[in-house]
């Protein structure tokens, strides 16, 4: 398939993914003490790093660049200026990768706030970034 056009399927996607996080983080800020809200919104960060990933992957290649790791993407992508924040995307990743092995409620309040306080504008800004790219 061609690069191109598989990154851009692979954005709508993404911005389908976004859309359900965007959701998410505001039923979150309403209600931060709603359990079901904060892991919703765990569940959703954890979908939209890996589709954020998949789809620079994608764009990156389309570019006519080799990667293979999710840290290789954001590298690249940070190296690409397709990023500007790359310390936070190499957070999110090892965020999204202690989740998927523990839960400590502890752990789970750290992961909100970062979601809350750096993520949510992060993606934001890579839902512009991709979107001027189409």
């Amino acid at each position: 398939m061609n690069n191109s056009i598989r990154w851009k399927q692979r954005f709508e996607n993404f911005e389908k993914s976004y859309a359900i996080f965007q959701r998410r983080i505001i039923e979150y800020r309403q209600s931060p003490d709603n359990e079901a809200f904060q892991m919703a919104l765990i569940q959703s960060f954890k979908m939209i790093v890996e589709l954020s990933c998949k789809t620079l992957k994608d764009y990156l290649e389309s570019e006519g660049l080799n990667v293979t790791t999710p840290k290789d993407v954001i590298r690249q992508a940070f190296q690409s200026a397709v990023i500007n924040d790359g310390e936070t995307w190499m957070e999110a990743l090892r965020q999204r990768n202690l989740s998927s092995h523990t839960y400590i409620e502890n752990t789970a309040s750290e992961m909100l706030k970062f979601i809350d306080l750096h993520f949510d504008a992060a993606v934001h800004r890579l839902h512009g970034a991709l979107k001027s790219r189409l």
